[in-house]
């Protein structure tokens, strides 16, 4: 009786083995399978392919410790190597002289931009480059190949640590206090000046231009200074995140009929690309955002509200009858590039035209119809093959104004690049004068940021808003011509003020200075009135009373530009330093 339990038993535990190891493998099959998706689908979303993906996850450094990951811990099967890379204290020795591989652990991805160093047959490398030669570090996706190109081809070495301080240059996507806190002034250069919300957010720009009226209404500035009102270029703006204001808004609205009703959008302040944005096109929009509002406050003042405060939001009126282009909506992408801040030199940058799939249509609840920008424009199921439509040149809006509106509207050859353009750079300029004195200003920090104008149907221009780190993606042809080309000379100008006023030379004439236009400079006699303009060779500068500027052109927009009044050679008006206003 004994011997046939005991084979009963034996078998019983073969069998449990069996089915344990049988297990084990499904498991770990459909774990590989798990995570093979996995890094498909976010290499789908980031538009690489699956090795660039594994090439990024090599090439970067964990922006934080939150996303700190190692690439072997990413199971990516290949056609030879499926199984754990062997590591000292990763192995278990299931016989003598046997080593028997641990399986990968799988590992959560947190977030599109993770960082990790270089890897060589399977294992990660310590950092090399040290010593003599120029060291950079890019944290983020956002312009990566450009900038890595660009120094790259100057002989510069990437390093993926960001808490190493030997770099010369940091180009960074978000900001953060560690980035900041071994910066060397005079000797390293850092993207992105530290406290630039005061210019890139929704309340921060909305606060620093009123503080700016209110200051500018009390002081005489004479007749060679135009100060624009707010109202002529920001659509009128509430803050809801102030009692005062927000009641006053709703308070407006109290009885106006639907009829008489105007649209007003709603957007958080510190976010882009479309997101947490909102429409409110009738009275019950604007009711049900008073009770939402209403019943936070309720919630926080009862001490119900555990989670985070959510985004502090704007309310602005928004514009209806914008100018259309081919019956599409659009706006204007402009560059403001702050090459330096001790002392300040200010440029003007072209962009491109930035317009939606679809025709416009004000009664529309597609959001992507109202915002014109390519993150919108992407959920359009025909993207793809309209994008090439949805991204104008300069030059290309420039002909199509001069074809469709001059005769009809009145208006000058080449507005585009003439009246508009000044605009445009005027209301920039004022802008920069309204937080001045707010931007900390250290010889290494500098900052390109994205403007965004709208012009509606009467040819009036507004700002809409002011975005750092502007979206540097080259996925159709127009933006493989702007963005390169302007990031290229953003660097240029940069490395040529940095390098001048760090050995205390002479800034000008700037020979790097080819597409930007000079807005501000603090290096001028303040007694001058200078104009500042291209030659074939290099940049000169012409003091008070200087000859006719010849008529000289982008190179993206050449030939109108040499039509047009010449927004590359401006007359600067100096008030206490060079500027032009």
């Amino acid at each position: 009786m004994m011997p046939l339990v005991l084979c009963f038993w034996l078998s019983d535990c073969t069998w449990d083995k069996d089915r344990e190891e049988e297990e084990h493998k499904q498991s770990y099959s459909r774990t590989t399978r798990h995570n093979t998706v996995t890094m498909q689908q976010l290499s789908s979303r980031l538009g690489l392919s699956l090795k660039g993906l594994v090439e990024t996850c090599r090439h970067n450094q964990a922006e934080d410790n939150a996303i700190k990951m190692d690439i072997k811990d990413l199971r990516i099967p290949c056609s030879h190597t499926e199984s754990a890379v062997e590591e000292p204290g990763n192995t278990q020795h299931s016989a003598p002289g046997r080593k028997v591989k641990r399986p990968l652990r799988k590992t959560k991805l947190k977030g599109k931009s993770f960082n990790s160093h270089p890897i060589k047959d399977g294992k990660v490398e310590a950092e090399q480059p040290r010593g003599a030669g120029l060291l950079y570090y890019f944290g983020g996706t956002n312009g990566a190949e450009i900038v890595s190109h660009y120094c790259e081809s100057r002989g510069w070495k990437r390093i993926y640590n960001k808490q190493r301080e030997d770099f010369k240059l940091k180009w960074c996507e978000t900001k953060s206090a560690a980035n900041y806190g071994n910066f060397r002034e005079g000797q390293q250069l850092m993207f992105q000046i530290p406290n630039n919300k005061v210019l890139t957010t929704k309340i921060g720009l909305l606060s620093s231009l009123r503080e700016y009226e209110r200051v500018c209404s009390k002081v005489n500035h004479g007749q060679r200074h135009r100060r624009l009102n707010m109202e002529e270029f920001i659509p009128t703006t509430f803050r809801l995140d102030e009692k005062k204001e927000r009641e006053a808004f709703f308070s407006q609205q109290q009885g106006v009929s639907n009829n008489e009703s105007h649209m007003w959008i709603c957007k958080p302040t510190g976010l882009n690309q479309g997101r947490g944005i909102f429409l409110l096109k009738s009275q019950e929009d604007v009711a049900a955002l008073k009770m939402k509002l209403q019943r936070m406050d309720g919630c926080q003042g009862n001490g119900r509200e555990h989670h985070r405060q959510s985004q502090a939001h704007i309310v602005q009126r928004y514009i209806q009858k914008p100018l259309l282009l081919k019956g599409k909506k659009f706006d204007v992408r402009s560059y403001l590039l702050i090459a330096c801040t001790a002392p300040y030199m200010v440029f003007f940058g072209h962009g491109y035209v930035r317009l939606t799939c679809d025709p416009y249509d004000p009664s529309s609840n597609n959001l992507s119809a109202h915002l014109t920008n390519q993150y919108m424009q992407k959920k359009n199921p025909l993207y793809s093959q309209m994008k090439e439509d949805t991204v104008w040149s300069m030059e290309s809006f420039n002909a199509y104004v001069n074809h469709s509106f001059q005769i009809t509207r009145g208006l000058p050859r080449d507005w585009v690049l003439g009246p508009f353009t000044r605009r445009m750079q005027q209301i920039m300029t004022q802008c920069f004068f309204a937080v001045k004195s707010k931007l900390i200003n250290r010889l290494g920090f500098f900052d390109l940021i994205g403007c965004d104008f709208m012009i509606d149907e009467d040819f009036k221009v507004w700002l809409l808003e002011m975005n750092c780190n502007p979206a540097l993606h080259t996925n159709c042809e127009v933006l493989k011509d702007v963005i390169p080309s302007t990031v290229g000379e953003t660097l240029d100008l940069t490395l040529e003020i940095f390098n001048k006023s760090r050995l205390r030379q002479e800034i000008f004439p700037l020979a790097s200075l080819k597409e930007f236009v000079l807005l501000y400079n603090g290096v001028s006699p303040p007694d001058a009135s200078v104009r500042y303009r291209k030659s074939n060779t290099n940049t000169k500068l012409l003091l008070k009373h200087p000859p006719k500027a010849a008529k000289t052109g982008r190179r993206r927009c050449k030939s109108a530009m040499e039509r047009s009044t010449g927004v590359e050679s401006l007359e600067v008006s100096a008030n206490s330093e060079g500027s032009i206003m």
